[in-house]
């Protein structure tokens, strides 16, 4: 059984997310509190599974409320409770960074209280019992070696998802230069891919596209955030733009993204096509057309996240002889992407997340001419 404690200051709010989550027969309410002080103390007494946290209330607000959590060691999963607006975009990328694990969006204009608590049942229950469950983190992440990986095809024999085989792998040549990055994460990917590009130099001589699981709003603030901190340039992907390299193009929120060759250009592709693995824009998505249109000339890399999305696009690429990178279970939020990959016998090596912007880096580089030095006299 999940324990999980509801935060909000509106009573009307905790309890319709009491009533959204009573239906179901692995998670329980252990307790309620107004602010992110009460919360505080709360989680230090009840110890839950999950805390769900509202952002604005009196006293503590949430995103501070998680910075105390994790100022004390309190590694307990914690969902904010985000608006679908630029403020609340914003306040939740805030949440994240202070150390929220994940996030939801309160229902807006659903016309009744019980399509409300349907719509946060529907978000809300998937990533409690991801978060809470058996593949939860309990502990801050550890850094381990590269893990070799055996490329045969398994099949994923978690319960929670259906068996996968994959056609006949080509082997990578680890010589052969490589021309994109395709990257694919969703919970705890925001903090994820922060790190990798922090180890990425705005020299890199290839493009890099992103499908980062997150609605509208939240995937332009995001990739504005990302431009400012890091050395590679970054955006919120149009459609129809060229990739450079040293570039990063990031899907925006709700819509698929794919890239097509245009002569000797690589362009953008943005879509309303139908969800994929319920997700919008999806990685598998990305990856497919990566496959078509770099082939084995794609270094690809999964990272923390819920599901198996990108796990079908990874194969296409691996049937091609294209390389994958995949987080280790032990830095992961959620090991569910990446493990997927994994137990599929995709992955090409696994390594954790503080090792894998430096080898996406050194990966670019080979197979290219550096330039020379000058040399003084």
């Amino acid at each position: 059984m999940i324990s999980v404690l509801v935060v909000d200051d509106s009573v009307v709010v905790r309890r319709l997310i009491q009533d959204a989550l009573s239906g179901e027969p692995d998670i329980t309410v252990v307790g309620t509190a107004s602010n992110g002080r009460l919360a505080v103390g709360r989680v230090e007494q009840l110890k839950p599974d999950v805390v769900t946290m509202d952002i604005e209330m009196p006293e503590m607000n949430g995103i501070e409320a998680v910075r105390e959590l994790r100022k004390r060691q309190h590694r307990v999963p914690v969902i904010m409770f985000s608006t679908l607006s630029s403020s609340g975009a914003s306040a939740t990328l805030d949440a994240l960074a202070a150390g929220a694990t994940d996030y939801v969006t309160k229902p807006a204009n659903t016309g009744s209280v019980q399509a409300s608590i349907e719509a946060v049942r529907t978000q809300l229950v998937p990533k409690i019992l991801g978060l809470g469950g058996k593949g939860r983190r309990t502990a801050a992440p550890v850094a381990a070696p590269s893990t070799p990986v055996r490329t045969r095809p398994q099949v994923d024999p978690r319960p929670t998802s259906t068996a996968f085989k994959t056609t006949a792998l080509v082997a990578p040549n680890p010589n052969a230069k490589i021309d994109v990055i395709a990257v694919g994460c969703s919970t705890g990917g925001p903090d994820a891919l922060a790190t990798v590009l922090g180890s990425i130099p705005a020299s890199l001589p290839v493009p890099i596209v992103v499908v980062q699981h997150m609605p509208p709003l939240f995937t332009k603030m995001f990739a504005e955030r990302l431009d400012r901190t890091q050395a590679v340039t970054v955006h919120e992907a149009t459609d129809g733009v060229k990739l450079l390299p040293g570039n990063v193009y990031i899907a925006p929120g709700d819509k698929h993204m794919m890239v097509v060759r245009q002569g000797v250009d690589v362009l953008t592709k943005l879509t309303d096509e139908p969800p994929e693995n319920s997700c919008r824009p999806a990685v598998d998505v990305l990856f497919r057309s990566v496959a078509k249109t770099y082939g084995a000339s794609t270094l690809a890399t999964i990272l923390t996240g819920m599901g198996h999305d990108g796990r079908a696009g990874a194969a296409v690429l691996r049937g091609l002889g294209a390389e994958l990178i995949a987080q280790d279970e032990a830095t992961s939020v959620v090991w569910g992407m990446p493990g997927a990959v994994v137990e599929a016998g995709l992955a090409t090596s696994v390594l954790p997340l503080s090792r894998i912007g430096a080898q996406l880096a050194t990966r670019a580089n080979v197979g290219r001419t550096q330039p020379k030095l000058a040399v003084s006299r």
